[in-house]
């Protein structure tokens, strides 16, 4: 599986950062364009409800990590609505953390059989297909998901869609798309890292330094962004900059192998 390192660096919250639309309001459904549309009492069938609720606690046991137990209350929730197209959503994240690219991609698709406007899945199914370097479908259906007007996940998915098109080898779409997710969300600091490694690597060093500063200036900041910094501070010959970030990185992170290479004095990597 080919992926731009230096994503793993979020790796707690890389379900919360990378995906769309995973049943954190599992009480609606998705309508045109992928707003959420409130699902009263009077609108559910019996089955519904039951399959909502189960879908409710699978969600809740998905956030926890309790991986088996949130499959095992999906396909009860699956049980009493096969219609449910959140459901089938949850289900295909649980299988890619399950890593059953097979059975993941069989729940996007029925999911988006069943709402084919439903930005979150588009983005999911597309995160999906980058991962297996499927990356000119993963553009489509990521470029499906931004073109909604009413979709609320764009500055994600053109986030996504960078890194997917950085790992292609695309890197001026990839820069493009990642400049266009901070336009809408600057406090996103994967978004801000992989923007900046691009401007770097393409010999862009002051527009690196900007990006990279704010992340590393915040309490997001990690070995990865704080090399990555020293990199781009080094080539602009700001040594005293440079140590400053060294420093942390020792001090913060010794055991990493970002600090290793900073000691072996291996900034080509």
């Amino acid at each position: 599986m080919k992926l731009v390192r230096g994503v793993i660096w979020f790796s707690a919250c890389w379900v919360a950062v990378l995906m769309a639309g995973c049943a954190a309001n599992p009480g609606a459904t998705s309508g045109s364009g992928g707003r959420a549309e409130i699902m009263t009492e009077s609108d559910e069938t019996d089955g519904r409800r039951r399959a909502r609720i189960r879908l409710e606690l699978a969600a809740n046991y998905f956030q926890q990590g309790q991986t088996n137990v949130a499959l095992d209350e999906l396909k009860q929730a699956l049980a009493a609505d096969p219609t449910f197209a959140d459901a089938h959503n949850l289900r295909g994240l649980v299988y890619m953390r399950l890593n059953d690219s097979a059975l993941a991609e069989d729940s996007f698709r029925r999911a988006l059989a069943l709402n084919p406007r439903d930005g979150g899945v588009l983005h999911n199914y597309g995160w999906l297909l980058c991962q297996q370097n499927r990356y000119s479908e993963s553009v489509a259906l990521f470029g499906r998901a931004i073109a909604m007007p009413q979709y609320g996940g764009q500055a994600k998915t053109l986030m996504t869609q960078g890194i997917c098109q950085l790992s292609a080898g695309q890197v001026a779409e990839g820069e493009r798309s990642l400049s266009q997710s901070y336009e809408l969300d600057a406090g996103n600091p994967i978004t801000a890292y992989h923007l900046s490694r691009a401007l770097f690597q393409r010999g862009d060093l002051p527009r690196a330094q900007f990006y990279i500063r704010r992340v590393n200036n915040s309490d997001l900041a990690r070995a990865e962004t704080l090399w990555l910094g020293i990199k781009v501070e080094r080539s602009l010959g700001n040594r005293e900059a440079m140590l400053q970030l060294a420093d942390q990185l020792k001090k913060r992170y010794g055991a990493s192998r970002e600090a290793a290479a900073y000691d072996k004095g291996a900034f080509n990597e």
